[in-house]
């Protein structure tokens, strides 16, 4: 028997062999590893990655999410993935049994990680893997489950259409977000005409090519201002001519100014926190 009365159960296998989670809540940070997997794959359980550091990205068939520090990005269950970042990225993962009641069950979404659920998360980390569900680690765990389905979604998502021509035009600009490419180039290329285009493009992502366009090109900056570098240089970069214009723009999509959006930043990370290596 444990200290507190539990039996001494033995340590999960990893991650991948678990045919079902210790506990509804599962993340310990010495027994699940927490890099990223750059290929696509799914869990059998819904997975909370939360961005200590670093900017993480998602790609799912149809949408493109953006995590930038100090949030966090929920991929449900059988949802498959792929997910990419810079080698300096910080993550906490967590997995759960069920999503909360009032989440998609099929799109990810990004959530706004404050101060409290940063703590509530780093604390059930350092919990045992087979954590006392009746006792004070179980109400810990509840009321994580309970700040996470009252977090701030945010709007980093980037919709992509399923249509190949389309699909390529998305692919294009993403990898050159300052390319002036726009829908009746690609119409002209296509043999088609710039309005079925840009129907099509509407139905598929809910979104005109020309909103899509700005908000795949503040998407983009966000890596190079978490990375320091100057907003005058991240607004040519992203495709914009005036930084007053790009400023009013990011400001207008993310409630903040470029300079403000990672000031809230964490410190958290330190030499005793750092992560284990393994199999995200």
């Amino acid at each position: 028997m444990s200290p507190n009365g539990q039996p001494n159960l033995p340590e999960p296998q990893a991650l991948e062999h678990l045919t079902q989670l210790p506990r509804p809540v599962y993340g310990h940070r010495q027994t699940l590893p927490n890099i990223v997997l750059g290929y696509r794959h799914a869990h059998p359980w819904g997975q909370l990655s939360h961005a200590i550091g670093g900017v993480l990205e998602v790609h799912t068939d149809d949408s493109f999410y953006l995590v930038p520090p100090q949030r966090a990005v929920w991929v449900p269950a059988q949802v498959q993935h792929r997910v990419s970042c810079a080698d300096d990225t910080h993550l906490r993962s967590l997995y759960l049994e069920h999503a909360p009641s009032d989440w998609s069950t099929t799109q990810c979404r990004v959530l706004a990680i404050n101060p409290l659920l940063r703590e509530l998360i780093r604390t059930f980390s350092e919990l045992p893997v087979h954590y006392d569900l009746q006792g004070a680690d179980g109400r810990l765990v509840q009321v994580l489950v309970d700040q996470l389905q009252a977090a701030a979604e945010q709007h980093l998502m980037l919709p992509l259409p399923h249509d190949s021509r389309l699909r390529a035009l998305c692919a294009h600009l993403q990898a050159q977000p300052d390319a002036s490419t726009g829908l009746n180039d690609w119409a002209l290329r296509e043999g088609v005409s710039e309005k079925t285009l840009s129907r099509l493009f509407q139905r598929e992502t809910g979104l005109s090519f020309r909103l899509w366009r700005q908000r795949m090109r503040l998407l983009s900056a966000l890596p190079a201002l978490e990375r320091g570098e100057r907003v005058t240089d991240v607004a040519l970069a992203c495709g914009y001519d005036s930084l007053s214009a790009f400023i009013a723009a990011f400001g207008k999509q993310f409630g903040l100014p470029p300079g403000a959006f990672f000031r809230t930043q964490s410190t958290e990370i330190a030499t005793h926190e750092a992560l284990p290596d393994g199999t995200r």
